[in-house]
């Protein structure tokens, strides 16, 4: 009410900005973040996809339109397709080992018993090392003479024993090498966030199979396994990605070699880029391995349901 011998405040409807203002008072916080995110995401791939397109390198600096050219020779590159079957191969085979060691260590500690916590923090200390540090302290530790690899080898066999693990003709053995350390490496990671999820599962069911009579590999495959699952196509998804852009465990232990035998498609990347400067190739190479792998990703969130 107006007191008496007031005069009464006429409504005054906002202004036209003062309404747009009130209505997009949210985005105006977080635009420029959004902003400098777009930017930090957007324009490393912009610029990839525009410097494809020239011919930019060592000796020449074209920046006009060069069509596919970079593409071409990118895919007529036979150490191109030999790197990406390199990197094809440690992926295939790494990761399952990852994922099955992951659930095995998982299941084994399950439970609670004395020094779980501790022996927990001593296997997970191998994902907190830098990968070139774990590649160089591995690459001493097969070192033909004084590792310790060969010498426990030697012990064992009673004999002599000199094996050139890292400098071998023999890919089999080279590339034992480099699993193992990528596979001590990384194991914890799956692991640590398969103990979390099957920790989560529900505990009624489990007790009501063990009840029954079922077998452990049934609960698994029954209960565990479907309990668990996004988690573990997330799991795979991750370390897959890591795997496709493996290079430093790589470049510490081997360099690529011998020759260009292990060398992956981070290390083909790195040696045209930084060693050879031929920028537009690399920049064709960078888009392409973008865009496959946000589609391959794209694909695999929307399989586990992340996505809709």
């Amino acid at each position: 009410m107006t007191a008496v011998g007031e005069t009464p405040i006429p409504f005054q409807a906002p202004s036209p900005v003062a309404r747009f203002l009130d209505r997009r008072f949210g985005w105006l916080l977080v635009g420029p973040s959004i902003l400098v995110l777009l930017l930090i995401g957007l324009f490393p791939i912009i610029y990839s996809l525009l410097v494809s397109f020239q011919k930019v390198n060592r000796r020449v600096t074209d920046t006009s339109f060069q069509g596919l050219y970079n593409y071409e020779r990118l895919v007529s590159d036979d150490r191109f397709w030999e790197s990406v079957l390199n990197t094809g191969i440690m992926t295939a085979i790494a990761l399952p080992l990852e994922l099955i060691f992951g659930l095995l260590l998982a299941r084994l500690f399950l439970r609670s018993f004395p020094g779980r916590q501790i022996l927990i923090a001593m296997i997970v200390t191998p994902a907190v090392i830098a990968p070139f540090i774990a590649g160089a302290m591995w690459r001493l530790m097969f070192d033909n003479i004084f590792g310790p690899i060969n010498e426990i080898i030697r012990w064992i066999i009673g004999g002599s024993f000199d094996l050139l693990w890292l400098v071998n003709d023999n890919p089999i053995i080279v590339y034992s090498a480099i699993l193992i350390t990528e596979i001590w490496q990384w194991t914890p990671f799956m692991f640590l966030i398969l103990l979390a999820a099957w920790s989560n599962v529900d505990k009624s069911q489990l007790e009501a199979a063990e009840i029954d009579g079922a077998s452990g590999w049934r609960v698994f495959r029954k209960i565990v396994f479907p309990a668990i699952r996004p988690v573990v196509f997330v799991a795979l998804t991750i370390r897959g990605l890591d795997l496709v852009r493996l290079f430093d465990i790589v470049f510490a232990l081997t360099r690529g070699g011998p020759g260009n035998m292990t060398e992956t498609i981070s290390i083909y990347a790195y040696i045209k880029g930084f060693e050879r400067f031929d920028i537009s190739l690399t920049a064709a190479f960078a888009f392409l391995v973008i865009v496959t792998l946000s589609i391959l990703v794209m694909i695999v969130l929307r399989r586990v349901g992340v996505t809709q």
